[in-house]
């Protein structure tokens, strides 16, 4: 198993670069087209849990623009072989505790996407 092979993780880098700013701007397109379209992918929300990419679609539509700028920090992307990662990071946004994201990405004929997702804030 190779791993973090230079230009697979230079690909994801820039796949999770261009999540997080589709993110702090409620480019809801980018975030949908990042997204496996697939019954099988999943997203664990800080208050949601989304099974399905329907689901995860809906949830984008209907969310608030509001608030959504964020620091990251300790941002870690790991890639396996050719055609999987993770993307773990911390973030803060004001006001807010501290939260934690993963994300497993999959390379599919039509680019990196995200599979499963996981968001979290820590207690106190």
């Amino acid at each position: 198993m190779d791993v973090n092979l230079p230009d697979v993780k230079a690909e994801v880098e820039a796949a999770f670069a261009r999540y997080e700013k589709a993110l702090v701007t409620n480019d809801v397109d980018v975030l949908d087209e990042l997204f496996w379209e697939s019954p099988h992918t999943i997203r664990y929300g800080a208050g949601e849990n989304l099974y399905g990419y329907e689901e995860i679609r809906a949830f984008r539509a209907g969310r608030s623009s509001k608030n959504l700028e964020r620091i990251l920090h300790r941002t870690v992307i790991t890639t396996f072989g050719r055609d999987m990662a993770t993307a773990m990071t911390l973030f803060e946004r004001e006001g807010s505790r501290t939260g934690r994201q993963s994300q497993t990405w999959m390379r599919t004929p039509d680019g990196w996407k995200v599979v499963a997702a996981h968001v979290s804030v820590m207690a106190g």
